[in-house]
């Protein structure tokens, strides 16, 4: 093994200078090879052709594993037998840059697609990889049981494990188009961006010939049920969810929400999709509480619970503003761009009541067909309050949506100080 490099003592800074050996990166190029790749985390920092490092806030991690002296700075990955399970695009969508803005389309074929650059010395990194994995989760056990869903061997086992094709996207915007995705200016997306995360990133306001950025924040999982190349045909029943991440809910349980009821409907829905020759599509993003993160959330759980009257769901959204300072920070203007990687043109059946995801999805030119709400057994007595709120608000309902006064008569439980 070679010895580790020695941390040199002079700080290099970000400059207002291009680089030396930097690929060109033309965004929306007819092809991987006009388009070029993205060189974000490696040693070469004057190969580095983009603003921040993989792994979005993973990064941090792998910074303490270099300090620690875990990690060398001279690792590259060993790419060997990492390649797609299956084979996703390429679709037309992948070559107009105003369809993805917020990932890589070629991601997941990097060492196909720049064969060339590896060759010589570019450290390129995936930002997506494609795998196959059973999903075995309790309700579809007992839907199982309950003969609401029946075992294929093919989709789903005798044991309940549902067989899926899964894929992994970090985000990997870029900056002209998100800009023009939120209707701002591009100076002003990157001078907030800059200032919003500390300075973290000065390169977003000294380097304008930089135009992508690999965003500090989470990613998605897409998982796929049914044949993956299927998703691109709009003849092929596609039944799709695009869920936000609700940790307390989806992973543990908690029934202040349904977040959980309304996934684990959507996967039934989508395993009987895929049992009758379609395919089935579920969109997890990692945007806890709205994306206004984990402790903001609990800390509204807290307001509604304590104020006046108790939780009501008149006051569901105004007491989120006023520890927030806004209702929702998730801005679905960038979720169809996953879409747009799958190839997908039309949605059968969305299971989604979300007035604001469907806005995105059609805005974004894909057709939607029906769409599906949760059935009302599965909302949890403790969500009700969330739920009205939401209809009220311009959530999809089969139902007339609730009146003022029937706002005020949903009560939640009230959390005693």
């Amino acid at each position: 093994m070679a010895a580790e490099a020695p941390t040199p003592r002079h700080i290099r800074l970000t400059s207002h200078a291009g680089g030396y050996g930097a690929l060109p990166l033309r965004w929306g190029a007819p092809t991987a090879a006009e388009r070029g790749p993205v060189v974000g985390t490696t040693s070469e920092r004057s190969h580095r052709n983009v603003i921040g490092t993989h792994s979005g806030s993973y990064s941090v991690y792998r910074a303490l594993a270099v300090a620690a002296g875990a990690l060398s700075r001279q690792h590259r990955a060993d790419l060997t037998n990492t390649a797609p399970t299956d084979r996703i695009g390429p679709y037309p969508q992948w070559t107009d840059a105003a369809r993805i803005v917020s990932l890589d389309p070629w991601g997941a074929v990097v060492s196909q697609a720049f064969t060339a650059e590896l060759a010589a010395g570019y450290d390129i990194r995936p930002t997506i990889a494609v795998t196959k994995a059973h999903v075995v989760l309790p309700e579809v056990i007992e839907g199982l049981q309950a003969g609401r869903l029946k075992a294929d061997g093919q989709v789903l086992t005798a044991g309940g494990a549902a067989l899926v094709t899964k894929a992994a996207i970090e985000p990997v915007w870029w900056l002209p188009g998100v800009a023009g995705r939120f209707g701002c200016a591009e100076a002003a997306l990157r001078r907030v961006l800059f200032e919003e995360t500390g300075g973290m990133y000065p390169e977003l306001v000294t380097r304008p010939d930089i135009d992508v950025f690999l965003p500090p924040i989470g990613g998605q999982t897409a998982y796929i049920f049914g044949n993956p190349r299927d998703l691109a045909d709009p003849r092929v029943e596609l039944t799709a969810r695009v869920h936000d991440e609700c940790n307390g809910s989806d992973v543990f349980g908690s029934d202040i929400c349904t977040c959980r009821p309304y996934l684990t409907h959507a996967i039934e829905e989508c395993i009987r999709c895929a049992q009758r020759g379609g395919v089935g599509l579920v969109c997890y993003s990692r945007k806890e509480g709205r994306a206004l993160g984990e402790v903001t959330k609990f800390l509204v759980y807290n307001a509604r619970k304590r104020q006046a009257g108790g939780d009501t769901a008149d006051q569901y959204f105004a007491r989120t503003e006023c520890v927030a300072g806004v209702q929702d920070m998730r801005f679905q203007e960038l979720m169809p761009d996953v879409l747009h990687w799958l190839g997908v043109r039309k949605i059968h059946r969305l299971v989604s009541m979300s007035n604001m995801k469907y806005d995105a999805i059609v805005g974004a030119g894909i057709e939607i067909g029906q769409r599906v709400n949760i059935p009302d057994a599965l909302i949890p007595e403790d969500a009700r309050v969330e739920m009205s709120a939401k209809m009220a608000a311009g959530y999809f309902s089969p139902g007339p949506a609730p009146d003022a006064q029937a706002l005020k008569n949903t009560r939640g439980r009230r959390l005693e100080p």
